[in-house]
């Protein structure tokens, strides 16, 4: 988390859960971080948010923090969209090149999934991104082998955070004023970034 409180929201606590929750069902990907007794390891992981505190996703079972996740705390970082900011941009004098960016630092005690919640968890993943490629017919594990799909998931395991602390970090010019902020947007809008210029313009002031 960015030490500047500049580059929080400045939403009252409920809204800020509920826009941090957003976030990451909306971004669905993430670094999981945990020191394990041969170092620290970092896993990619596909998220799934519960909406009600907790985050899942899974490992391979050869993945180095597979073994060690479950029981502990550890720290998953979420990041959204980033982009290189020219000082030029400010059209201000003396200033420096900096990076904005978007990103929520999630951290809790992780379980392993039992019984069945691995597959639902599955199910739950796929549906909420297959929505995302209407109009395509959505794809469901019913149009697989049902042992090709038992062996695939004999191959990972589920876990789920319940996530203890959300310290989100919104670098959005916040710093610069509103006509200044206003001129990086245009210049990132020009370079194709324009998820970027969207949040500038949206949670910058």
């Amino acid at each position: 988390m960015h030490p500047d409180p500049a580059f929080r929201t400045k939403l009252n606590a409920a809204d800020e859960r509920l826009m941090l929750e957003s976030l990451v069902r909306e971004i669905g990907f993430g670094m999981i971080f945990f020191t394990t007794p041969d170092g620290p390891r970092v896993a990619h992981v596909a998220l799934f948010s519960t909406g009600d505190g907790a985050v899942q996703f899974h490992l391979a079972n050869s993945n180095a923090l597979t073994r060690h996740l479950a029981g502990e705390n550890a720290l998953l970082v979420v990041n959204g969209p980033d982009s290189y900011v020219s000082p030029d941009w400010y059209e201000v004098e003396d200033q420096v090149p900096t990076w904005d960016y978007v990103s929520v630092e999630l951290e809790g005690p992780v379980r392993k999934m039992e019984g069945n919640g691995l597959a639902v968890l599955l199910d739950d993943l796929a549906r909420e991104n297959e929505a995302r490629l209407a109009p395509k017919e959505p794809w469901t594990r019913g149009k697989m082998d049902e042992s090709t799909f038992d062996k695939m998931l004999g191959a990972i395991t589920g876990f789920e955070m319940e996530v203890k602390a959300w310290r989100p970090t919104l670098k959005l010019s916040q710093n610069k004023p509103k006509e200044v902020r206003e001129r990086v947007a245009v210049q990132l809008e020009a370079q194709g970034k324009r998820a970027m210029a969207h949040m500038i313009r949206e949670w910058g002031g």
